[in-house]
């Protein structure tokens, strides 16, 4: 390896490299970075970074950084753009192309830089490497482009409309670039729809001139269709509501009232043939319900033939009925008997629907593998389930939850689609907290790689344990029954060494231990053989108190533990009551009292060589129920304001209906919770009763 003296000899050494790098990311002849030359690089930047003044250049390699992308934007990207400037298609392509390309260099020079993001980049608070990258492609290369690329793509979408052939992939890629550079709502959605609004507004003026009520209605139909199926190409999965509604409105809500004058009598007497038929199709499709209902003792079975019934039934209304709304609405009002009948404004049909994804992802339900196919059943049924969507993403989120902390069996990815799933059909509110979660496990890995690093390289005495920490963000997870609880020593030192490295990492977040999470192994020494214990942090601290002495009385193991009486009692349940007694209480009674004597029993024993012991029972469901109750509060509380904030002063009745429309969408909320919001807004000076009309409200400012 080469050894540089100084700061310009260093940097005229790396400029070779960085030059090699800039050739390759261009496709140009010549030899490529090898991984030797590749360390001297990152060695060469390391080496100048660790000196002190005057001897740390860490500043100006930061800066030469920064220098070595703009210079490759003005002199390569910025010229190949203006040569396609005025060919949509050859822009798009150059864009992406370019795009691709810079992200590539941004991630190799990042290699080389990369002890600049881990000390001093953290120290000083700059951006990161990649951060840089970013910015400096944003404000050299986007600002410049961004109102051609906009006009581009709305001539591709155009194009597609009017039956033209496109590159959709080139489409897509446009569509990842706009959300890469955090862009895509304000700069891409917004106007692709308004321009759709302007399309269909042009289309449906000259279509209610010139066609009847069922070619109108046929042509809206098939561009709704068509549409939904261009969509993904060029919005992301929450603009897709959006766009539809926007199409909807053009071509159906404005003409309205001139489409109902343009029924002929023709067309009425075919909807009277067709409604006894779809009317007969709601009723045999209940039918099937009920005695599936009465077959299936079994809630998962039950359910599993519920969704056998809709796509059954589905078949018949696209082929059959050539989909046509009034068949459509008979199954969908089928499936709301359905949902009456398994707990109407309870959390029944929503839990059942939880339960049956659960077995699915873990593969214990029949022969049903997991697969895009069966996702997707479930999301089909859960659209039915309309008043209980915010209960279903509660439970869901509790099991998901437990799949991905206490089950090693879940799999990151397949959970990732799953709620990508639910969020084409729900949008990102619903599934927001759902795809944190997921995140903060794979961040969370990060977090220990970076974590055996720091043990690494500290000099810190280490713990004599084996222990792994998992990074959660509050807001994300469901709230765990915790209390605080005086930890072996063995532990504390684990506790006290993660935290001074997480110090080193940030000093805005605070760390809050969930121990009631945490799963300990640990060698139970008994008479016959030696047997492994699975068992949680409270259990595992109280067991090894028995390390020293076989008994202990209560006032002893309260004093050292340090918790109150109804945790303490959780604990001796889970130990000396349940399955396996590991414990022996003196006497031997169902309630434990401050006299009691706990002994370690030496003459347990099982077959298993590694036993999991779990903690007592706790009923999640009644809790879960409460805080989507609260959540509701909250959510009517909002949507009150909302719409007051937009009226200033409106009746009763009228509030009620456009709150219960609001929140629709997620739940359906009762209209005596929202009489007392409302009642509790007035209390709260949001709202107040008109002095003359005691049913007109006023919004106070």
């Amino acid at each position: 390896m080469k050894t540089i003296n100084d700061f310009e000899q260093g940097w005229e050494y790396m400029q070779v490299g960085i030059t090699k790098l800039k050739r390759f990311v261009e496709g140009l002849p010549g030899p490529a970075l090898d991984p030797e030359l590749y360390m001297d690089l990152y060695t060469t930047v390391y080496c100048r970074s660790r000196g002190k003044p005057p001897h740390d250049y860490s500043e100006k390699l930061y800066d030469k950084y920064h220098e070595t992308i703009e210079e490759y934007i003005n002199s390569t990207v910025l010229p190949a753009l203006r040569e396609k400037h005025d060919d949509e298609y050859m822009l798009l392509r150059e864009l992406v192309k370019r795009w691709s390309s810079h992200k590539v260099l941004v991630r190799d020079l990042s290699y080389i830089f990369r002890y600049l993001d881990r000390y001093f980049i953290t120290r000083r608070s700059l951006p990161s490497l990649k951060e840089v990258g970013l910015s400096c492609f944003r404000d050299l290369v986007y600002n410049q482009v961004q109102l051609k690329v906009k006009e581009a793509v709305i001539a591709l979408v155009a194009k597609e409309r009017e039956g033209e052939e496109i590159d959709r992939v080139l489409k897509k890629n446009i569509k990842e670039f706009y959300v890469e550079m955090e862009r895509y709502e304000q700069d891409l959605e917004s106007f692709l729809l308004e321009d759709t609004a302007s399309y269909y507004s042009r289309k449906a003026s000259s279509w209610i001139q010139e066609d009847s009520f069922l070619e109108y209605i046929r042509k809206s139909e098939e561009c709704l269709k068509k549409e939904k199926e261009r969509v993904s190409h060029y919005l992301h999965p929450s603009g897709e509501p959006k766009l539809v509604k926007e199409v909807e409105h053009e071509l159906l809500e404005v003409y309205a009232s001139k489409l109902l004058e343009k029924k002929h009598s023709e067309f009425c007497e075919i909807a009277r043939g067709l409604e006894p038929i779809a009317n007969i199709l709601k009723q045999h499709v209940i039918d099937a319900e009920g005695e599936e209902d009465t077959a299936a003792n079994q809630e998962q079975v039950l359910i599993r033939k519920v969704v056998e019934i809709h796509d059954k039934y589905m078949v018949y209304v696209t082929d059959c009925f050539q989909n046509h709304t009034l068949f459509h609405w008979a199954l969908n009002e089928a499936f709301e008997v359905f949902r009456s009948k398994t707990g109407a404004g309870s959390s029944s049909s929503a839990e059942l629907l939880v339960k049956f994804c659960d077995r699915i992802i873990l593969k214990k339900w029949g022969s049903e593998e997991l697969s895009d196919e069966a996702i997707e059943k479930v999301v089909k049924v859960l659209a039915y389930i309309s008043g209980d969507k915010d209960i279903f993403a509660e439970f869901y989120r509790k099991k998901l939850a437990h799949r991905l902390l206490l089950d090693h069996g879940a799999n990151e990815d397949q959970e990732r689609s799953i709620v990508t799933n639910l969020k084409q059909i729900f949008g990102g509110n619903f599934t927001f907290k759902m795809e944190g979660m997921v995140t903060d496990l794979t961040l969370s890995r990060e977090h220990k790689n970076s974590f055996n690093e720091y043990l690494a390289n500290n000099p810190v005495e280490k713990p004599r344990i084996d222990f792994t920490i998992t990074l959660l963000t509050t807001g994300f997870w469901p709230s765990y029954k915790t209390f605080d609880i005086n930890l072996p020593s063995e532990m504390v030192k684990c506790v006290e060494v993660f935290k001074g490295f997480y110090e080193t990492k940030t000093t805005c977040r605070k760390l809050t231990w969930i121990y009631s999470l945490g799963t300990c192994h640990i060698n139970g020494k008994f008479d016959q053989k030696p047997i492994e214990l699975i068992v949680s942090t409270h259990q595992a601290a109280l067991l090894l108190l028995f390390n020293t002495r076989d008994k202990l009385s209560y006032t002893d193991i309260q004093t050292q533990l340090n918790v109150s009486h109804e945790d303490l009692v959780w604990l001796f349940h889970s130990l000396s009551r349940a399955k396996y007694k590991i414990l022996i209480k003196v006497p031997s009674t169902n309630t434990v009292s401050k006299t009691d004597v706990f002994e370690f029993n030496s003459k347990f024993t099982v077959k298993m060589r590694r036993i999991k012991i779990p903690p007592p029972h706790v009923d999640e469901r009644k809790r879960v129920v409460e805080d989507v109750h609260k959540d509701r509060c909250y959510a009517i509380d909002a949507a009150i304001v909302r719409i007051m904030k937009g009226r200033k002063v409106l009746g009763h009745q009228q509030l009620v209906s456009e709150c219960i429309e609001q929140l629709s969408r997620m739940f359906k909320p009762d209209i005596k919770a929202i009489k007392k919001r409302i009642e509790n807004l007035i209390t709260r000076d949001y709202l107040e009763r008109d002095k003359e009309n005691a049913n007109m409200f006023r919004y106070l400012a």
